[in-house]
């Protein structure tokens, strides 16, 4: 498992969410990211999920 950072952001700057969630690969992350995102309520925030590598696998702005 590797791990990945979900972080959200309100519209100042202000971090939301910042959490780690263990997934197998980027697909797997994303999809784990998504999920939390809905259950939160933070799908319209600005938000990103950064694998260990620092690629971005989940961005919205």
């Amino acid at each position: 498992m590797k791990n990945y950072k979900l972080t959200v952001f309100d519209v100042s700057g202000e971090k939301l969410l910042d959490e780690t969630i263990q997934a197998e690969n980027d697909d797997q992350a994303k999809a784990l990211g998504t999920g939390r995102l809905e259950e939160k309520g933070y799908q319209e925030h600005t938000h990103r999920c950064t694998a260990p590598t620092g690629k971005l696998v989940l961005f919205h702005r």
